[in-house]
């Protein structure tokens, strides 16, 4: 992954701008504005990470870093939020579940680590909500 500023994706042409470049069997998984400190990932495998937004590099163009480590599998979903507001998803229930600070200290690690299991409570989606 990586972050784009937004003046960077404008194109002037009609057929646009290439902003990723990956090699197939990869393929895109998100496109999304990026708002707040850090970032949440889940993988298929059920493990969370939390790590701040300032490990992923801002470019231009490219091919991103890697922001979860998975043995099989990939990327399910991920949220970027403020941590001092703490972490908000939805089950399918539609109650809302918050964690603060302290309660994701461990999953909060390097980016490109693996993660832990998520916490409980959290969807069986796997998903924000």
């Amino acid at each position: 992954g990586f972050i784009v500023p937004e003046e960077e994706v404008v194109a002037n042409t009609r057929k646009g701008k290439q902003v990723m470049n990956v090699k197939a069997p990869d393929e895109a998984q998100r496109c999304m504005p990026v708002a707040g400190d850090h970032l949440a990932i889940v993988g298929e495998n059920r493990k969370m990470l939390v790590f701040p937004l300032a490990e992923i590099p801002e470019m231009g163009r490219g091919k991103g870093v890697r922001l979860q480590k998975y043995k099989d599998g990939g990327v399910l979903d991920l949220k970027t939020f403020t941590l001092a507001s703490g972490l908000s998803w939805q089950d399918s229930a539609d109650r809302t579940f918050i964690k603060s600070r302290e309660e994701l200290v461990e999953w909060i690690g390097a980016r490109a680590s693996a993660g832990r299991m998520v916490p409980k409570g959290f969807p069986r989606t796997g998903k924000f909500g």
